[in-house]
């Protein structure tokens, strides 16, 4: 666990966000791995039909992150504030919410896979092999949405590193499964799935046994001795509902994007994929210095040091910025080449390479629009982000993939991103500026209205009857 209210801000935000950034490099290089094993040996169909899927997964993995966000910003809230006892509560709460979820999802979501496909217009011939591939990440949901949780727990206490570490042992697992499932087994794009669920799995196991041997027992995952806190509840709701729509928000966008393209036929669902494979790496630093900087916020805002709050945004601006210009010049130059690890058909790889051409440019708007997200999040405000994201999505982005598809084909829908980016980074920037964010800290009413606050040394003590 690491204290953020002390010490060099820049420092502590790139060792917070640098493990995470290179777990999700792994995490990446596992679907680069499974896009390439795909995409060679299976065909562009099969690497078309995950393409087709991967809203889906998205919206999915985005509910996760958006339910966990509520509870990691009042975790580490009540972490800077020094209230554990608190913090405790706030933790068994989360665990047991967001494993109820994940159970439901894992039931209920197989049942209505082939009717989200349709209503996507995926095309008739990828059809069956996208419905057994997301099938298979459904029964995995359980595993998913029990790994990101426990992740978000210690992330909020300030350990990104051991979530890492259970990230990469996953993506290594992950990606020789796949090898063996697919070109072993021959279990078709089936092996794919399987392989992903077994390493999911395995990485929230590792997380649970993690936390459990460790003596602090703020941490704890123990089933029998979690308490549900309906006060706790009610808050990571309260911020964790707008951050849950504002991820699902950008999925369901996703989904109607991902109609638009359908619409060009499987080379352009192949090229789109695999771009996008390449894509996540480039916003991945951005992305994880918002969650850095939102951490940062939180327990700086929970110790009432302002000062430090500013100093972080500028820290995680100039990193993002300098991250942004280095990887759209590696895009840029190096996209073809990229593009051919994962197909050597010429009409999928000028899919892909034609969205880098418009969409690398920008990645900078993308990346300032993002850290100051985590800033507004980590300050307690997640409904205007949600607002922003809805507004720079179904207002901007879709209407404008709409048109613009229509009358410029596919670079339609590429410059749509960049629109949406341009629009959401001008609403973040008019509402720092309003200084509104400030208002939204929940640890002066909870800390005042509290008489039970463990000692100074963070150890958290607990009957263990």
């Amino acid at each position: 666990m690491k204290d953020m209210t002390q010490g060099s801000e820049a420092r502590l935000i790139v060792l917070f966000a640098l493990p995470m950034l290179i777990g999700n490099v792994f995490q990446q290089l596992y679907i680069v791995v499974d896009s390439l094993v795909v995409g060679r040996y299976l065909g562009k169909q099969a690497l078309a039909a995950i393409g087709a899927c991967f809203p889906i997964v998205f919206l999915l993995i985005a509910l996760a992150m958006g339910l966990t966000m509520g509870a990691s910003i009042l975790i580490s809230q009540y972490y800077g504030a020094k209230d554990f006892v608190r913090a405790k509560k706030a933790i068994d709460t989360t665990y047991i919410s967001l494993f109820v979820v994940g159970v439901l999802l894992s039931i209920t979501g197989p049942f209505l896979s082939q009717t989200i496909l349709i209503q996507m217009h995926t095309p008739a011939e990828i059809l069956p092999l996208a419905r057994i591939f997301i099938d298979i990440f459904f029964y995995g949901l359980t595993f998913m949405f029990g790994y990101n949780t426990v992740s978000s727990v210690l992330r909020a206490v300030g350990d990104s590193k051991t979530p890492t570490i259970y990230l990469i042992l996953s993506t290594v697992v992950n990606s020789i499964l796949v090898v063996v499932f697919v070109t072993v087994f021959h279990w078709g794009i089936a092996g794919s799935g399987v392989a992903t669920l077994i390493a999911q799995g395995a990485s929230f196991l590792g997380l649970i046994l993690h936390v459990n041997r460790k003596e602090n027992a703020l941490l704890h995952f123990k089933i029998t001795r979690m308490i549900f806190d309906w006060e706790s509840f009610q808050k990571i709701v309260k911020l964790g509902l707008p951050a849950g729509v504002q991820q699902l928000s950008v999925a369901l966008g996703m989904m109607a994007i991902i109609r638009f393209v359908n619409n060009f036929g499987t080379d352009v669902i192949a090229g789109f994929t695999a771009a996008s494979r390449l894509d996540a790496f480039a916003l991945m630093p951005s992305m994880n210095l918002s969650i850095a900087v939102s951490t940062f916020v939180g327990q700086n805002i929970g110790a009432n040091k302002m000062d430090r709050v500013r100093q972080g945004l500028r820290a995680g601006l100039w990193l993002g910025v300098g991250f942004s210009i280095l990887i759209s010049a590696l895009i840029l130059l190096a996209g073809r080449n990229l593009l051919g690890l994962f197909t050597h058909d010429p009409a999928v790889i000028a899919a892909g390479l034609r969205y880098f051409h418009i969409a690398a440019w920008f990645y900078i708007v993308f990346s300032v629009m993002f850290v100051l997200s985590g800033l507004f999040r980590g300050a307690g405000n997640t409904l205007v982000p949600m607002i922003l994201t809805i507004l720079s999505m179904f207002v901007v982005r879709i209407p404008v993939a709409r048109v613009l598809s229509r009358r410029m084909g596919p670079d339609g829908i590429w410059w749509s991103f960049v629109i949406g980016w341009g629009v959401g980074l001008i609403l973040c920037v008019g509402y720092y500026y309003t200084g509104r964010w400030k208002r939204f800290s929940l640890i002066t009413a909870a800390s005042s209205s509290s008489s039970a606050r463990s000692p100074k040394n963070p150890r958290f003590e607990r009957d263990p009857q």
